[in-house]
C-alpha cells in the first residue's frame, strides 16, 4: 500500500494538488487541518488548555476559537506555537494512525493520501511511504498567502507565517517527489500523474 505524505509550505498549492487527486482518481485524502481544527472544538479539552493558558477572550462569543488571535500569538512567538503544537498534534496523530488501520483492514484501494503541512516538523513521517512536496517561490506563496487572506494579512505577516515552517528548500532535500506549482495548473497536474504513476 502507498501511503503519500503531502506537503510543502504554506500557500504552496497542497490544496490544489489534493484536491486533483480525489476528482480525478478517487483517493481518499486525510487532511491534518481538518482534524486540527475538530481539536479545538467547543467543550474539547485542548481548546480548554488554551483557554487556561490565554484567557477567555482568545475565544468568539460562540464559543469558538478565535484563530486570528491565536495566529497572531504562535506566529510571533516560537515557544507558543511549540507548545500549541504540543497540543494538537498527538490528537492528529492518532486520527490518522485510525484511518491507516482502517485502510489496511480493506482491499478495495491501496492508495491513500496524508495532507499534512507540517510533515517534517510534527515528526510523522513515520506515518508514510513516501513523501511529496508542493513547492514554488517565496514571492508566489507571498502573493498567494495575501490573496487567499483578500489583503488582510500585511507583507510582514504573510513571512511570519511562512517562516515559521521549516524552509522549503529542507523539506525539497526529504522528498521522494517534488512538484514544481510555479507555473500554470496543469503543468502541476501532469507532474502528479507522473507521481502516481510511479512506485516507490
Amino acid at each position: 500500500m502507498r501511503f503519500i505524505g503531502l506537503t510543502g509550505g504554506i500557500s504552496t498549492g497542497k490544496t490544489t494538488v489534493a484536491n486533483y487527486l480525489w476528482q480525478t482518481y478517487s483517493i481518499p485524502i486525510w487532511d491534518a487541518d481538518i482534524y486540527a481544527r475538530e481539536a479545538v472544538q467547543p467543550g474539547s479539552p485542548i481548546l480548554d488548555e488554551i483557554v487556561n493558558r490565554y484567557g477567555s477572550t482568545i475565544v468568539l462569543s460562540g464559543g469558538q476559537l478565535d484563530r486570528q488571535q491565536l495566529g497572531h500569538i504562535i506566529f510571533h512567538d516560537s515557544s507558543e506555537r511549540h507548545w500549541l503544537e504540543n497540543q494538537i498534534h498527538p490528537f492528529v496523530r492518532d486520527r490518522f494512525f485510525q484511518n491507516i488501520t482502517q485502510f489496511q483492514q480493506q482491499t478495495t484501494q491501496n492508495v491513500a493520501v496524508l495532507v499534512i503541512p507540517l510533515l517534517f516538523e510534527a515528526q510523522m513521517t513515520d506515518l508514510v511511504s513516501e513523501v511529496w512536496v508542493v513547492y514554488c517561490s517565496l514571492q508566489q506563496q507571498l502573493s498567494r498567502l495575501i490573496q487567499r487572506h483578500c489583503g488582510s494579512i500585511e507583507v510582514e505577516e504573510a513571512k511570519a507565517r511562512i517562516h515559521s515552517q521549516m524552509p522549503l528548500s529542507e523539506k525539497c532535500q526529504q522528498a521522494d517527489v517534488i512538484l514544481d506549482n510555479s507555473n500554470t495548473q496543469e503543468v502541476l497536474f501532469q507532474q502528479v500523474d507522473t507521481a502516481l504513476k510511479s512506485s516507490f
